[in-house]
């Protein structure tokens, strides 16, 4: 009788950790902000974004303002490898939008200028507000990138 419930309840648990592993990240419009918004200076440029109520977002507006050189990805990203690690929650968001702010792993922030479909997982940050003249202004190659809270 034990060999039944015993396999039962190993089907379910294999079952549910499929299912989480898969299952796509929350909706991001479904999703806190913050009142707090972030300025993304990139040359003459400026882009307001609205920022995340999570723990991630908290520890990243802690290092604020902060200057970086953002490595150019793909043709459709810049990154940066912070000196400290943030705190995680990475899920798959199944495809990303041009503006989206993430965290891959738990020190890599990426700027999105491009949209796209993936399977990787990131914590989401914010979005840039208007989006539109960010790949412009980042241009190709390394971008030098001002973050700083409104």
């Amino acid at each position: 009788m034990k060999r039944p419930c015993l396999l039962v309840l190993f089907l379910i648990l294999v079952g549910a950790s499929v299912c989480k592993s898969d299952a796509p990240g929350p909706n991001p419009a479904t999703l806190l902000t913050m009142s707090t918004k972030l300025h993304i200076r990139i040359g003459a440029d400026t882009f307001t974004a609205t920022l995340l109520d999570n723990p991630t977002t908290t520890a990243f507006v802690a290092l604020l303002p902060l200057t970086i050189s953002m490595t150019e990805l793909n043709s459709n990203e810049k990154y940066h490898d912070l000196p400290a690690s943030l705190p995680t929650n990475a899920v798959s968001p199944g495809s990303i939008q041009a503006g989206d702010l993430l965290l891959y792993g738990a020190n890599t922030l990426v700027l999105f200028y491009q949209p796209l479909s993936t399977s990787y997982r990131y914590t989401r940050m914010g979005r840039v507000d208007s989006p539109a003249g960010l790949s412009a202004a980042l241009g190709r190659g390394s971008a030098t990138v001002k973050f700083e809270v409104q």
